[in-house]
């Protein structure tokens, strides 16, 4: 998904799972961060979409978030 696709489906506050370093099918160690996004996504160096979450200091990229579905945003 790229930055204009996730800004236009998910507003800044959206509960997420964040994987500031390897994904856990990569590393079952990772760390996990559960948190919301504190910033719109944007592309970063022109070629990777990122977003900031609350709880980390630097942007994680699209790909190493997921989207925590509420029941209304499934309604």
């Amino acid at each position: 998904m790229n930055a204009e696709q996730f800004n236009s489906r998910y507003p800044v506050g959206t509960p997420v799972v964040a994987y500031p370093g390897f994904r856990p099918e990569d590393d079952p160690k990772s760390e996990r961060i559960e948190t919301t996004t504190r910033s719109r996504a944007t592309l970063l160096g022109g070629h990777t979409a990122v977003v900031w979450v609350h709880g980390h200091g630097a942007c994680i990229a699209l790909t190493h978030v997921d989207v925590i579905e509420t029941a209304e945003a499934v309604s």
